[in-house]
């Protein structure tokens, strides 16, 4: 019986027929393409962000709670795609640095919120604007609507993406039952 969480294989999308056995090529590979991508983009935001004290590891959590967008441990995990156990480890060393908190809810005493802390706010003030000019740089001599087909096209890999992982995830948990 199919599970409402996890897609059967007819809500997979068919998968396209580009990549061929014996012509595959490195530098032809959306993957390879795209992590070389991501990885320039951080290590400039890094290297940016360097003389405000933050690296990728406590920039991306800090952003996702100053924005709103993760409030407790269980939510920044989830955006994140990591393990707890790393964003607790993460949050121990901001919390070390003065620059986040965890606050118990009193709503639900199992639940933690997450806050940044005044001298957290300032640390993470530069971050939209570095983000903004790395991607820019990236973006030079596209047009603006260059950057919109981009973005549709990525918006789709991404939920291609997340459709595979959820028929991969859900017949590898069958398997383990």
């Amino acid at each position: 019986m199919p599970n409402a969480n996890h897609p059967t294989l007819k809500d997979v999308p068919v998968p396209a027929d580009f990549y061929k056995i014996g012509k595959f090529s490195r530098e032809n590979s959306v993957g390879y393409l795209m992590r070389r991508i991501v990885q320039t983009m951080v290590q400039t935001v890094d290297r940016r962000l360097e003389g405000h004290g933050l690296t990728q590891a406590q920039w991306t959590p800090m952003f996702l709670i100053h924005r709103g967008q993760a409030s407790t441990l269980a939510a920044l995990a989830r955006d994140l795609d990591v393990d707890p156990g790393a964003v607790t480890r993460t949050l121990d060393r901001l919390e070390a640095k003065g620059l986040c908190r965890r606050e118990r809810s009193t709503e639900d005493r199992r639940v933690v919120n997450l806050a940044l802390t005044p001298e957290g706010e300032r640390s993470i003030e530069p971050v939209p604007e570095v983000l903004c000019d790395v991607a820019n740089h990236l973006l030079a001599g596209f047009s603006q609507e260059e950057w919109q087909t981009l973005m549709g096209f990525l918006r789709r890999m991404a939920t291609n993406a997340e459709q595979l992982r959820e028929h991969t995830c859900g017949a590898a948990d069958k398997q383990t039952k």
